[in-house]
């Protein structure tokens, strides 16, 4: 029991390091708080906030600044940062929910988005699912999707799916009940062409619901199907606008620049994945390597390497499959 509270308590200290660094890198990226960026625009004005509280942000927006300029010079404690009060919190927090609406009022949803959406979620999901496995049934297996790097594209698809049906809902004002809908159908339909793919193309399984109550097929249930249509509901109201308004849109050249490169990375990891999983039902059906660049996965990415990659996976030569 205490080594599992260990290993949680270790796993949310990761977690909470790597948002930090993410957050510091997207401030970077963008050249400016998001603090300054409401003063800039003028969210944090008089008809919002009481006069004094808005020049005691602007104030406190200056003294950062400033410490920072003089953090380049001379080291200073991190403890002697400006800090806002409550107070002074609550009222930034309704000038960043002013300006979240403003803002999605007016965008349009472009690649930079899909790409950026699909990467938060592929490694959110994927950290999520082993922290649920771990907690619920034990595990502490790798669950990744792709041959490189943390991520799951599963979740990735699964939440441009819902970005894009959901940005077209809330543009109509839909009832949550049509939002909720939307979610089981868009889950439902991932999950069986996820699943089927992989066992038709493949002969893989990463999952199977047969046998389990609420089964609709081995790949799909009634229970992960309310799931789904919780997260749609829950990525419309919560996630969605508030993800969206963070990545806004690129003000930089090298926030073009890094996302075009991780656009290419992520699309070279899901082609290395499709390729070594075809190579491995080749084998499996002792078909050759043809070229050299097959030569070259039978060598790097072997049925070993797969088998310690994707640890949750099954592979047979028939389509049966099991539950991973």
């Amino acid at each position: 029991m205490l080594a599992a509270v260990l290993s949680l308590l270790l796993v949310y200290v990761a977690v909470r390091g790597i948002i930090l660094l993410a957050r510091a890198f997207m401030r970077w990226l963008d050249e400016g708080p998001q603090l300054r960026r409401l003063v800039d625009e003028g969210f944090l004005h008089d008809s919002l906030v009481e006069s004094r509280q808005a020049a005691e942000i602007r104030a406190f927006v200056e003294e950062c600044e400033e410490w920072r300029r003089e953090s380049r010079l001379v080291r200073r404690p991190h403890a002697d940062r400006p800090r806002l009060t409550r107070r002074q919190r609550r009222y930034v927090r309704k000038a960043e929910a002013l300006a979240r609406e403003r803002y999605l009022a007016t965008m349009h949803l472009n690649w930079f988005h899909v790409v950026s959406v699909f990467l938060i979620a592929s490694f959110l999901g994927l950290v999520i699912e082993q922290l649920y496995t771990y907690a619920v049934y034990g595990l502490t297996e790798s669950r990744v999707g792709l041959v490189w790097g943390p991520f799951s594209p599963l979740y990735g698809f699964g939440a441009v799916l819902l970005t894009l049906i959901c940005w077209a809902l809330r543009r109509r004002s839909a009832p949550w009940w049509a939002i909720f809908a939307t979610g089981v159908v868009v889950g439902g339909v991932l999950e069986q062409a996820t699943g089927w793919g992989m066992e038709t193309l493949f002969h893989a399984s990463s999952w199977d619901y047969t046998g389990y109550p609420g089964a609709l097929s081995k790949w799909v249930s009634v229970p992960y199907l309310f799931f789904w249509g919780a997260l749609g509901l829950f990525w419309e109201q919560v996630i969605m606008p508030d993800v969206l308004y963070r990545i806004g849109m690129p003000s930089t050249v090298r926030q073009v620049v890094f996302v075009a490169m991780l656009a290419l990375y992520i699309a070279s990891d899901i082609f290395m994945t499709v390729a070594c999983f075809g190579r491995m039902a080749a084998r499996d059906q002792g078909v050759p390597a043809q070229t050299p660049f097959q030569e070259w996965i039978d060598v790097h990415y072997s049925d070993r390497f797969i088998a310690g990659r994707f640890q949750n996976l099954v592979v047979s030569t028939e389509t049966t499959g099991r539950a991973a």
